[in-house]
């Protein structure tokens, strides 16, 4: 079976929706970033493409870069700060827990 060629708007909305999957993916990653704030910041991006009659990729350049900007100016620093302090701890706890897996007399 033959493949069948995009037109260019399906090229341009497949791009949207590839640098929207990665940008909520990258977003959601950050320290602190909860649920309220991928919601705020997908509809942000969404309302200025529609005013504006831009991509994602023109308007914001890179998924991964923006999803670092967002969360710097929507998150609060001490719930970052927090956020990071935690992953530290469980990756110390995880790294520990891996070290252990080879000792049976534990």
């Amino acid at each position: 079976m033959a493949k069948r060629t995009r037109t260019p708007e399906e090229a341009r909305e497949k791009d949207r929706e590839k640098w929207m999957a990665r940008f909520q993916v990258r977003l959601a990653l950050q320290p602190g970033v909860d649920r309220a704030v991928v919601l705020a910041a997908v509809k942000e991006v969404t309302t200025h493409c529609a005013d504006q009659g831009e991509d994602p990729r023109t308007a914001f350049g890179d998924p991964d870069a923006h999803a670092v900007r967002v969360a710097a100016r929507l998150v609060p620093a001490d719930r970052a700060a927090g956020a990071r302090r935690q992953n530290a701890v469980l990756d110390r706890l995880d790294s520990a827990l891996r070290r252990t897996e080879g000792i049976t007399d534990l």
